[in-house]
């Protein structure tokens, strides 16, 4: 892809070089972060250098992990970076969160290969963001048509992009990706000054059970909030003792390592939050948060003794907590899980896009996507009619 020029149209876009590049080392981190969050833009913690090149440098990507970056950048005349794609060549569908494993799966079958493809998305991480990193319209749709053609020149099945904005997903349409949509749950502001306002809210019922919920979880417990310069290596520790014990029963083996906590440590810790349980003096449960400029992002958590009501106490309760202290829009608190929805997180659709090489497949896939769009946005509105909400919107 390297030295590829797209045409101008009618905004031109300025002459452009679009390049494919092994790694963020390979770009300056003003460079990366003046397009990943622009000045005027919602500030979003995943795709700061800072998070997608500890990725890297941890090992958590790249080497034998099945996600190799593949960064692809669009540069002027003069070398500034005008835009940028995170990009993956990805040998697997792990740690991906839109699931592609039936797709790859019937490819197979038939005689074709599935892997490598393409994947643009934040690694290991449920969260809608910008994947077109570029604040200029011609220069998106540069990138859009530049990562087509790299894909068809690299001989890949395919490439997919996850957890775009809305309007990335009608510009990726607009080119003929085809497009997916899936639901999340996401607690709204709706101004509260504190936990009992959004409590008024509810129906009487859902009220008292979430005051019982609470109590339940928080009895002979310490919960703690920690961020910035109160953060010291042993509630990392704490916190890494518990993700590992999860993780290892969620998925077989936690996706991230030590190493990537001690950089996030060092590089991001006012954007951290991590909430901890004690019990007795010592950590017996922990779920490490994200902050952004408008949103309180849940990521990972886990716990070393069981204990009632615990995931839900600290991995939705005290987000709510702290977003309301925060003055923040919303809580997004990861993929999955209905029972989010009796917690006061409403159902929202999140959306990916996919092109195909093969024009079978990709008829293939195009219909059963056709099937599936209108059934989930269905779902979701069935959902929201379960919401524990007693206002109208």
């Amino acid at each position: 892809m390297d030295g590829t020029e797209p045409e101008s149209s009618g905004d031109a876009a300025p002459s452009l070089t679009l390049a494919a590049v092994e790694g963020l080392t390979q770009i300056a981190q003003s460079e990366w972060d003046a397009i990943a969050n622009p000045d005027g833009a919602e500030s979003d913690p995943f795709l700061s250098w800072n998070f997608l090149q500890a990725l890297e440098e941890s090992g958590c990507v790249g080497g034998e992990t099945g996600w190799m970056p593949h960064h692809l950048t669009a540069r002027d005349e003069a070398g500034g970076l005008r835009g940028a794609l995170p990009l993956y060549l990805k040998f697997h569908s792990q740690g991906e969160y839109v699931f592609d494993h039936g797709w790859a799966e019937g490819f197979e079958r038939a005689g074709g290969r599935y892997y490598p493809k393409l994947l643009t998305a934040v690694p290991f991480t449920p969260v809608t963001g910008r994947r077109i990193l570029a604040p200029d319209a011609p220069v998106r749709r540069a990138l859009i048509g530049g990562m087509i053609e790299a894909a068809r020149q690299w001989g890949v099945s395919s490439w997919h992009v996850n957890f775009p904005t809305p309007g990335e997903w009608a510009d990726l349409g607009e080119a003929e990706l085809l497009q997916r949509i899936d639901r999340q749950f996401v607690w709204h502001n709706r101004g509260y000054g504190s936990y009992d306002d959004f409590l008024a809210d509810l129906s009487s019922r859902k009220r008292k059970a979430l005051r019982k919920e609470r109590a339940s979880a928080q009895a002979g417990l310490e919960i703690e909030h920690l961020t910035g310069a109160d953060l010291r290596v042993e509630h990392w520790d704490a916190f890494f003792a518990c993700y590992q014990d999860t993780g290892a029963r969620k998925w077989g083996r936690p996706y991230l390592n030590r190493v990537f906590f001690e950089l996030i440590h060092q590089r991001m810790a006012d954007q951290v939050l991590l909430v901890l349980a004690k019990r007795d003096g010592r950590y017996i449960a922990a779920a490490l948060n994200f902050l952004g400029s408008h949103a309180l992002y849940g990521r990972y958590w886990g716990l070393l003794e069981d204990h009632p009501h615990l995931h839900f106490e600290l991995c939705y309760h005290q987000a709510i907590d702290v977003a309301i202290a925060l003055k923040l829009d919303r809580v997004e608190a990861g993929a999955q899980g209905e029972h989010k929805l009796a917690r006061g997180y409403r159902p929202q659709p999140v959306y990916s896009a996919h092109w195909i090489a093969h024009e079978g497949f990709r008829h293939a896939i195009a219909d059963y996507l056709e099937h599936e769009r209108p059934a989930m946005l269905a779902d979701i509105a069935l959902l929201d009619e379960k919401s524990p909400y007693n206002i109208s919107d």
